[in-house]
């Protein structure tokens, strides 16, 4: 389907899948978010744990950071320093760079994210994963590959 400006709309089945996935990325990651806020963090505040729990020393340059969680650098300033006042993360300078910074896990984020992670994965489960076969998250994988991979892509040209 074309109009005269050259368009190329969506067909009912484009549409859709479209408009399915839409949904259903909403309203995954509202009860996730849901999930999380029982413990007293946002799903930015675990991502931001998820990475440092898996970086070398529990650190992550901030700018190294931000790009992980596709934040702007003023943005995750912010979220760090509302983790810092929780007593989740702390800053520390960059020695080898001294305009650097680094966000750092504090003990009691390392325990917040152990204690919380297997909550979470449980979510993750009761709500995405065991709702699909093996099969069927075998396809979907493979579906959304060239999708992600494209919008990596872009992401390095932005």
């Amino acid at each position: 389907m074309e109009t005269q400006n050259g368009t190329r709309w969506l067909t009912d089945e484009e549409q859709r899948a479209w408009r399915t996935h839409l949904e259903v990325s909403r309203l995954l990651a509202y009860q996730l978010e849901k999930d999380l806020q029982a413990f007293g963090l946002t799903m930015n505040d675990y991502e931001i744990l998820v990475n440092l729990s898996e970086s070398e020393g529990h650190r992550m340059r901030m700018s190294d950071l931000a790009a992980a969680t596709l934040q702007s650098k003023s943005r995750l300033s912010h979220q760090i320093t509302r983790m810092e006042t929780a007593g989740l993360v702390r800053r520390e300078n960059c020695e080898s760079d001294r305009r650097g910074l680094f966000a750092v896990l504090t003990d009691n984020g390392w325990d917040t994210m152990r204690r919380v992670a297997p909550h979470h994965v449980a979510s993750v489960r009761k709500h995405f994963i065991d709702l699909l076969s093996s099969a069927e998250l075998e396809d979907l994988y493979g579906s959304l590959l060239p999708v992600a991979r494209h919008l990596r892509t872009q992401r390095g040209r932005v």
